[in-house]
């Protein structure tokens, strides 16, 4: 099984505490686990950097909060045609894109998603809207488009939202009527489902994720990516979590809460990702990766898929990778 390890802690410190005030503040993003072709591994890279960056600002910012954090970094990996998240969304069996999203904020368990939503630019955004004007916590399909028009989000066309690698991936479908390979061997598929998991200087935790979804998929399927509690969760009593890969293995595990449940129960951030990534693997065999931290600001990185890409940003640093065992450290 392919995993990321990082070292938490190294300097054996077993809080995040600044000087027992507050919390230091922490952004940690992922641009999705699968086989991601070589030709995208520089693209990757760069784009949840890009992201990391823009979460942490937002975090540093006065009254910045873990929610604004996850949502100004999603956005980023949304706008980036490298991944298959709004600009960038693969299509589905009659080749129109199909989104997902999810938000949700660890201190009064509020969340917003939206599912099978068409023409919007940033689902996250629409997400945070269902959390914060609504009473709901999903609307699918025709309904959450009219949501966005009601808030005045503008419709963009689907054509913006398509790029040359998806439109492949479409053609190879009507060519051999075959649903792409869900245990993302394929070197063309798109699975770069997208996602950012934060902790502000309060200590409230905040998750999110975002994805065009499968390639191929049938008309109306929802993955884990909007599901609350499979795609992402949180909580401020433990941390937060988003999740990535096969969506209906991740749905069986409900794996974000899964990784949230190990740490309820003493793991660390790392360990806690690790443990539901393999229970996942041993009890459905399905293939993924998941992000999570801690209340405390520890980071998980955890994948057994060939590749995934991940950043994040601490105290000036940044930390990124894509293969196993890959750690590079620059100044964020």
């Amino acid at each position: 099984m392919c995993r990321k390890k990082v070292q938490n802690n190294p300097a054996g410190m077993s809080s995040n505490e600044v000087n027992g005030v507050g919390v230091i503040p922490v952004v940690l993003v992922h641009g999705g686990a699968w086989a991601i072709p070589d030709d995208l591994v520089e693209d990757s890279k760069a784009g949840v950097q890009n992201a990391a960056r823009a979460g942490y600002r937002t975090l540093e910012e006065a009254g910045g909060t873990a929610l604004d954090a996850v949502v100004a970094a999603v956005c980023v990996l949304e706008d980036d045609p490298a991944f298959d998240a709004g600009t960038g969304s693969v299509l589905n069996e009659e080749g129109e894109v199909e989104m997902d999203s999810v938000v949700m904020e660890g201190r009064e368990l509020k969340a917003g998603s939206i599912a099978c939503v068409k023409n919007i630019k940033n689902p996250v955004k629409l997400a945070r809207l269902v959390l914060e004007k609504t009473d709901h916590t999903m609307l699918v399909g025709e309904g959450a488009n009219k949501f966005a028009k009601a808030m005045g989000m503008d419709e963009v066309p689907m054509s913006t939202l398509i790029n040359a690698k998806a439109m492949e991936d479409f053609q190879n479908f009507k060519k051999f009527r075959k649903v792409v390979d869900h245990c993302f061997h394929s070197r063309s598929s798109g699975h770069d489902t997208v996602g950012a998991v934060a902790v502000d200087r309060h200590g409230n935790v905040a998750c999110a994720t975002s994805t065009g979804g499968i390639s191929a998929k049938m008309v109306g399927r929802v993955g884990d990516s909007p599901i609350i509690g499979s795609g992402a969760y949180c909580d401020n009593a433990s941390g937060a979590a988003s999740t990535t890969g096969h969506g209906e293995s991740i749905v069986k595990v409900t794996l974000a809460r899964q990784v949230l449940y190990n740490m309820q129960n003493g793991d660390n951030a790392q360990q806690a990702a690790e443990r539901a990534i393999s229970y996942m693997s041993s009890r459905v065999n399905g293939s993924g990766g998941t992000i999570a931290v801690s209340k405390t600001g520890d980071i998980g990185i955890s994948f057994s898929t060939e590749r995934m890409a991940w950043a994040w940003a601490k105290s000036g640093s940044m930390h990124f990778g894509i293969n196993p065992e890959e750690d590079f450290t620059v100044t964020s």
